[in-house]
């Protein structure tokens, strides 16, 4: 089932999310409904916050990248209860253009570190420990930042922040297109 995207203003993306365990309520069918949402929206991630859930569940799929990032082929990956454990400061940082189904026809450029070390369960909850470095380590911030209570604006300089002012101000007013299902705030 295709759910629809909170948007910019929603509380929900603004509250720290929780760890979940195996016996969270229909978990199979809620993962199965994100990556309904996620291919709906034609995205690369998305995170609980963003369908109303203040868990810690990601879903990433960067298949749609393969032509431009082969390594990434068949890339689809449940991340439960992740955490950020470090980042690699000897690591150099990158600067890309990043968006956000939430925060939709805005785009902007968000310096991260290239390389971070995350923990995780899959689907099985097996846990998993890693060092993650490229593209990947720049989606999974931005998707974990979500779980954190952050978007990618907060992750801007001041200067840019209030240049898309008028952006975010019509975001909350409803005044945005998209071509998914969402969830404003008015």
């Amino acid at each position: 089932m295709i759910l629809p995207i909170y948007i910019y203003g929603q509380p929900v993306l603004r509250k720290v999310s929780e760890d979940i365990t195996p016996d969270y309520p229909e978990l199979q069918q809620l993962i199965a409904n994100m990556w309904d949402t996620l291919a709906d929206s034609e995205g690369i991630g998305l995170a609980a916050p963003q369908i109303g859930r203040a868990i810690r569940l990601v879903v990433i799929d960067l298949d749609p990248l393969s032509d431009d990032l082969p390594e990434y082929k068949g890339f689809k990956k449940v991340y439960i209860n992740p955490h950020i454990i470090e980042f690699d400061e000897d690591s150099p940082k990158d600067s890309s253009e990043e968006g956000c189904l939430s925060l939709p026809g805005i785009h902007e450029k968000v310096t991260r570190p290239t390389r971070i070390h995350v923990r995780y369960c899959d689907e099985q909850f097996q846990e998993h420990d890693e060092w993650v470095e490229g593209y990947l380590a720049r989606v999974m911030q931005h998707e974990f930042d979500h779980l954190d209570a952050h978007l990618f604006i907060d992750r801007i300089s001041p200067l840019r922040k209030q240049l898309i002012q008028g952006k975010l101000k019509a975001l909350l007013q409803g005044r945005y297109r998209c071509s998914y299902r969402t969830k404003a705030v008015k």
